[in-house]
């Protein structure tokens, strides 16, 4: 039971790691862009660069915001 509570942990710290609103926005993008993918009755390869493009803004602001309080 020890090994899987510190495998937990593990996954946990490297997932969230220090800034839970980045692991919370990736998470909502890829749940968003695979409900798209679902849905989409087209070619979605232009799907890709969005979600990317998405990350990397919510990465932008994060650090912004997180540089500003400090």
């Amino acid at each position: 039971m020890s090994f899987l509570r510190g495998l937990g942990r593990f996954a946990w710290d490297f997932v969230v790691g220090d800034d839970w609103k980045i692991a919370a926005t990736v998470a909502c993008v890829r749940t968003g862009g695979a409900a798209l993918v679902a849905t989409a009755t087209r070619d979605a390869s232009w799907l890709a660069p969005v979600c990317g493009g998405a990350v990397l803004l919510a990465f932008v602001i994060s650090f912004v915001a997180d540089v500003r309080r400090a």
